[in-house]
């Protein structure tokens, strides 16, 4: 069963396109990630999907029925964690997820259950009484997270849960995520941090300019750009670096910028490594470390974007 049906979805802000024409489905107990630049349109499509804008064209199904002509059903089957914090610092972290589980109908012993539940889940139950304003930035996120899913939806849609916080949250949340999923929830997981969706997601889609140009597993992504490697070079300074000269090297198909680590993809049939670490040396750029790495979702989208993930 697909818990979610995109069919010709577009949506224009006068003559801008954001979303074009996509069509999309996801199955029941998927992890999926939706990846794309700022600006490729994948803000755009999660609001239309939550019900927060209105598509020119096209239709969405959540659990087979039109959100359109069934706002309500819609609204309670969906939980959002928003990329900005939306929760009120002037609560209690009790009355926070309170108040928006309210928000679906739900009162009484039920209301209270499904808060300390929610609390529970994300390990601030202990924190009930505490305020969100004295709260670290990791429990934030994670109050957010039990906001979203006080009421129990079928599909989260997770809008980069783990930006700005520390490892430890960082991985507290990766874990409630599979753990959300075990329980029944489908998810869509949207996140600047490639290595946490090729941890977590069972499937992908990569958005740019409004389309959706590849889809599929890891592993189907990754056999995409077989004829492509990635050589990643770690020098002492960028102060000489100059990216369009090396993209000017023969083989050379996309250069990425990693504050000292320079990400070279290139084409696996031209054999270019000289001509590559001659133009360090000629720049006098000095090299400390070289490898050739096999390819991973991130040069994947790369190659097929032209853009990094966090442009």
């Amino acid at each position: 069963m697909n818990v979610l049906e995109i069919k010709n979805l577009t949506k224009k802000f006068s003559d801008f396109i954001a979303v074009d024409n996509m069509s999309l489905s996801i199955a029941e107990g998927e992890i999926f990630g939706f990846l794309g630049a700022n600006g490729a349109g994948k803000s755009t499509t999660i609001n239309m999907v939550a019900g927060l804008l209105r598509s020119n064209e096209g239709t969405i199904n959540i659990l087979g029925k039109n959100i359109a002509k069934n706002s309500r059903f819609a609204k309670m089957n969906i939980g959002m964690v928003p990329q900005d914090l939306a929760i009120y610092e002037d609560l209690t972290a009790y009355e926070n997820v309170k108040f928006f589980a309210g928000l679906y109908g739900l009162r009484g012993d039920e209301l209270k259950d499904r808060v300390e539940e929610a609390l529970e889940f994300v390990g601030l139950h202990d924190k009930h009484k505490s305020y969100p304003k004295n709260f670290s930035g990791g429990m934030k996120r994670r109050l957010n997270i039990a906001c979203a899913i006080a009421h129990r939806p079928k599909l989260i849609i997770m809008d980069e849960p783990t930006v700005g916080i520390d490892p430890h949250s960082r991985n507290y949340i990766l874990t409630s995520v599979r753990k959300l999923n075990e329980m029944g929830c489908t998810i869509i997981y949207t996140s600047h941090y490639m290595e946490e969706v090729e941890e977590i997601c069972s499937r992908i889609a990569i958005i740019d300019h409004g389309k959706i140009i590849a889809e599929g597993t890891k592993e189907q992504l990754k056999s995409i750009i077989t004829n492509t490697k990635d050589i990643w070079i770690e020098v002492k300074s960028t102060e000489n670096i100059m990216i369009d000269r090396i993209k000017e090297i023969n083989g050379v198909e996309a250069v990425q910028l990693d504050e000292n680590l320079i990400k070279i993809n290139s084409d696996t049939g031209v054999n270019n490594l000289n001509k590559i670490i001659e133009h360090f040396i000629t720049n006098h750029i000095e090299i400390r470390s070289l490898q050739e790495k096999a390819p991973n979702l991130e040069t994947v989208f790369l190659t097929l974007t032209g853009r990094n993930l966090r442009d």
